[in-house]
């Protein structure tokens, strides 16, 4: 049987398949990332399916046993639970667009299930290593004053590292304190600067030219060859600055957004002020770093008040 993670990215799906990634990426402004992963889960789907010689080319022929036992299929093979609902999101909203062209009568995904969650806490950093990272000593060469800006705007701002990658130079405006973001969904804010973050932003782009930058480039943040910094760079560079700031190698760009978020929650901003600043669409996203918050309020309350423990 042809392995899952033989067809990857949207190789080889049939047309059904190349149109619904189409209109993700542009009538519903999806992210290049957002669509390589659902392109990802389709192809996902489409070998578990010529495995039984059928295929999305024929969605008419496809029902609920299908979905289900290509989920069964995900279970067995040990995959996250995370990453089985959203290859069953990918599918719901993969066969709704079908129906929308006739293509199928129902939506087989529809009436399946997504597994129980594990409820996990996001990592993140606390204030002292937070700030060991922020001082890291970096060399004052372009490539420094670089990785220092992107570090502070995921921290100091709160971007997700897609967000920050996906800047262009003029989206950054240092005098009015103000970042011109594109979040998930193609849904734009606008993010706070902190102090730091318009200083070393302002010390990078005055070294941006140093990279090169390709022809009609606007990105932002450059690699060495002048063109876009792209994400698996941008994790070697934070991992660069733990080591540099003697902190776990395990420090990744995601978790100064964890860090930012939980760190306002114990300075006591409220949460729909949080919510606002991390573009999420819904609250509930939010509330998860209450329980970060809260837990420190209960340890501090178990050390100070003097009926919190039995002698």
């Amino acid at each position: 049987m042809m392995s899952l993670k033989e067809l990857k990215n949207d190789f080889d799906l049939p047309e059904t398949g190349q149109a619904f990634l189409a209109r993700l990426a542009v009538e519903k402004g999806y992210g290049r990332a957002t669509v390589s992963a659902y392109a990802g889960d389709l192809g996902q789907f489409e070998v578990y399916l010529r495995a039984r010689n059928l295929s999305i080319a024929e969605p008419r022929e496809l029902n609920r046993d299908h979905v289900r036992g290509f989920v069964a299929e995900l279970h067995r093979r040990r995959a996250q639970k995370s990453s089985v609902a959203r290859k069953l999101s990918c599918l719901r909203s993969f066969f709704k667009y079908l129906a929308a062209y006739n293509l199928v009568s129902q939506n087989p995904a529809a009436g399946v299930p997504n597994p129980k969650q594990e409820k996990r806490r996001p990592n993140f950093l606390n204030v002292d290593q937070t700030l060991a990272l922020m001082e890291a000593e970096v060399p004052k060469d372009p490539e420094g004053f670089r990785d220092m800006a992107l570090a502070e705007l995921l921290y100091g701002s709160g971007l997700r590292i897609s967000e920050a990658l996906g800047l262009g130079v003029d989206d950054v405006d240092t005098s009015s304190g103000l970042v011109r973001v594109m979040g998930k969904g193609a849904k734009e804010r606008l993010a706070p600067l902190s102090g730091a973050g318009k200083e070393r932003l302002d010390a990078y782009i005055a070294k941006r030219g140093s990279f090169s930058p390709e022809f009609k480039e606007d990105a932002l943040f450059l690699g060495r060859r002048g063109g876009r910094l792209q994400r698996r760079q941008a994790n070697r560079i934070l991992l660069k600055l733990a080591r540099a700031a003697n902190l776990p190698e395990r420090v990744h760009p995601h978790m100064l957004r964890h860090s930012f978020a939980t760190h306002m929650l114990e300075a006591g901003a409220d949460l729909r002020s949080v919510q606002k600043l991390l573009g999420h669409s819904r609250l509930s996203t939010t509330q998860r770093y209450t329980h970060l918050s809260m837990s420190k309020v209960a340890q501090t309350y178990d050390k100070a008040h003097p009926m919190a423990k039995k002698k």
